[in-house]
């Protein structure tokens, strides 16, 4: 390419070189606008005078990527060589690699100003804004008719008498005008209002917006807005005049919406009873109450109406005030107490007070943690699940906030209706977890006393409250005594994985027992079984068969299916992994087969088999899994076989494990 060619082009053209990018061509367009610059130099050196240095980096980009920038209405600050005048202007730029004709490469830029455009349109926009303003005024002084319409001086005073603000607040004229009408403002609103009021005047701002609660003549308050706006006469301004309109019914719908987001928002990822009411217990306070505190029952669906219960303190939230009492502290409540009533009546028990004295009825022995000293009422709230109070919450408000009334226990019913549908998942996963975990133990038997084999065995459950694996392990002698060793894994976290684990165990037993044959063909015959009962199983496996092929002898038959492989631990600490007998995973391939690898057994020796949460980590390869084991394990290896698996989980598994292990080992006597 021939820089040449752009002479004539109406557009700004340039050219730089290298790295440094050296500047070799611009045109007469681009020389007139930025300025006879010098060749050769390199371009932050050439344009010294530019502010925005970060175009600079586009052409280091542009050079080592390949790939075109287009910046669109870019401003530039320099000194221009076409105009005395500095300041800021507006350009397209096109920059791309470029090599030109005696065959150096460099960064080619094209640039074309739109100043003019990008100013126009900033014209047209401040404009339109002008106009909505006024249209907005105009609108708000028409509907100043049916609101409390006020006037100020420039300065902030009332100067005019408001029957709409009278009729509202019942301060009279005298009470108004001025700055009287503060007074009439909650005194939670009132620094912010006139902290705002003042900036409004100070800065003349175009339009005053803002909402605070006012004192109704009636008692109590409301939620009003407030809308004004300067009057002017020529640059000077003479009042200002607002409105102020009721939207007390528009705010307890926003506060709702609010609420009740932050509340599905905070339920929607948990899973455990007393976290879902925690998150809640957090969102009540400061919004709703002061102070609240959330109890689980964990008796209740064993507990008779109107006898003792105990209740489990899972949250304890204050705004301020004393310390909170710490969660999960168990609470025995007689069958008088306040809470026992909200919980045998399934509905809420609502009392206010004059601040500081509870009924008796109210203020339970040991409720001073969560009952404020100038507490002025409270409401205690069964939270019901399928017929039976699950749970129980309290909400107190203090000093001279308003009181808890129906709307607030209203709200507070709603937020804990809606965690009801996850709550009532999470409290029937906690009776199928428990299920699952006492299927599990009641299959993971104790291992059998085989002459000259020490046999120990370990289950260690997932530590999140959430899953329940189908891990599994199983140790027994055949007819022909042969020992066998087996562990496994079916896919899945739920009650129906431990529920196929214990079919699978149970009929791999059956089948192992059934005839005395290869370990890879007893695998492919429970392979061929789960194929036909279990449609959507699939499940890993590693069966192990010791024998005794001659006296003083041990023999190693085994098949691994898709399962980490067996580990072998000799007697001064070598530790190496079985990787033959290898198959893909059961219930996978429609014509399955499974091999069967041998492998001498030594005095002293110990075989290790697992299931993966031993080995496996989130965001790491299960090499490095492996690696650990094999190097753990050959350090433990000179321990007791009970000492050394323990050795192995402690040193395996995390605090946060989040899947089941179990593991059955196996050692050799010495002689």
């Amino acid at each position: 390419m021939r820089l040449e060619m752009f002479d004539p082009a109406p557009i700004g053209v340039v050219f730089t070189r290298g790295p440094e990018h050296r500047l070799a061509y611009t045109n007469a367009v681009y020389r007139k606008t930025f300025g006879d610059r010098p060749l050769g130099r390199p371009l932050r050196r050439t344009f010294p005078d530019l502010a925005q240095s970060g175009y600079f980096d586009i052409f280091d980009r542009v050079l080592a990527t390949g790939e075109a920038e287009v910046l669109t209405a870019v401003p530039i600050d320099l000194d221009f060589a076409d105009s005395p005048r500095k300041g800021t202007r507006y350009f397209t730029f096109s920059v791309s690699r470029a090599t030109v004709s005696d065959g150096s490469r460099g960064v080619l830029g094209v640039v074309v100003e739109t100043t003019e455009q990008v100013t126009a349109a900033r014209r047209i926009r401040v404009l339109s804004e002008e106009r909505r303003r006024a249209l907005l005024r105009y609108r708000s002084l028409v509907r100043a008719g049916s609101e409390m319409v006020w006037v100020t001086g420039p300065e902030g005073g009332v100067t005019e008498p408001s029957p709409g603000w009278q009729r509202v607040t019942g301060q009279s004229w005298e009470e108004f005008r001025g700055d009287g009408w503060i007074d009439a403002v909650h005194p939670d609103d009132r620094a912010a209002v006139i902290e705002r009021w003042s900036r409004a005047l100070r800065e003349v701002q175009p339009r005053f917006t803002h909402a605070y609660r006012l004192r109704l003549a009636t008692g109590g308050y409301r939620h009003f807005a407030v809308d004004a706006a300067p009057v002017r006469d020529g640059d000077t301004v003479i009042e200002w005049i607002g409105t102020c309109r009721d939207v007390e019914q528009e705010w307890q719908d926003a506060r709702r919406e609010k609420l009740l987001a932050r509340a599905t928002a905070v339920t929607a990822d948990t899973a455990r009873p007393d976290e879902m009411l925690a998150a809640l217990t957090a969102v009540i306070v400061p919004e709703l109450a002061d102070s609240c505190t959330s109890y689980l029952l964990p008796q209740a669906l064993h507990r008779t109406p109107g006898t003792a219960l105990t209740a489990e303190r899972v949250a304890a939230v204050t705004r301020q005030g004393p310390p909170v009492p710490l969660p999960h502290d168990a609470e025995h409540l007689g069958p008088d107490s306040a809470l026992v009533r909200a919980a045998d009546r399934r509905r809420p028990v609502h009392a206010v007070f004059p601040p500081g004295s509870p009924p008796p009825d109210i203020a339970l022995p040991g409720a001073e943690p969560w009952l404020a000293p100038d507490a002025n009422s409270v409401v205690l709230l069964p939270v019901v699940v399928d017929g039976t109070t699950a749970a129980l919450v309290v909400a107190c408000v203090n000093g001279d906030r308003p009181p808890l009334g129906q709307s607030e226990i209203s709200l507070l019913q709603t937020l804990l209706e809606r965690a009801h549908t996850p709550l009532s998942n999470a409290l029937e996963y906690q009776r199928t977890r428990q299920v699952a975990l006492a299927l599990q133990h009641s299959l993971l038997t104790e291992p059998p006393d085989v002459l000259g084999l020490g046999i120990a065995v370990r289950y260690r459950p997932s530590s999140s409250a959430a899953e329940v694996g189908g891990d599994w392990y199983d140790s027994f002698v055949l007819r022909d005594g042969a020992t066998v060793l087996t562990v496994g894994d079916v896919a899945g976290h739920d009650l129906p994985a431990a529920v196929t684990m214990s079919q699978l165990r149970n009929m791999l037993r059956g089948l192992a027992l059934d005839r005395e044959e290869p370990t890879g063909e007893i695998l492919r015959r429970l392979d061929a079984s789960i194929q036909t009962l279990y449609l959507e199983c699939t499940a890993t496996c590693v069966l192990a068969r010791i024998e005794r092929p001659a006296p003083g002898r041990l023999q190693l038959h085994y098949s691994v299916a898709g399962h980490p492989p067996p580990l072998l631990v000799e007697a001064d600490g070598t530790a190496h992994f079985l990787d033959e007998g290898r198959s893909p995973m059961l219930g996978l391939l429609p014509d399955p087969r499974h091999s069967t690898a041998v492998h001498p057994l030594l005095p002293g020796s110990t075989l290790l088999l697992y299931t993966d949460g031993l080995v496996e980590r989130r965001k790491e390869d299960l090499t490095d899994g492996l690696d650990r084991l094999r190097r753990h394990a050959s350090t433990a290896a000179r321990r007791p076989l009970e000492s050394f698996c323990d050795e192995l989980l402690a040193g395996m598994l995390t605090a946060d494990n989040d899947d089941d292990t179990a593991l059955v080992a196996l050692r050799l006597s010495v002689p």
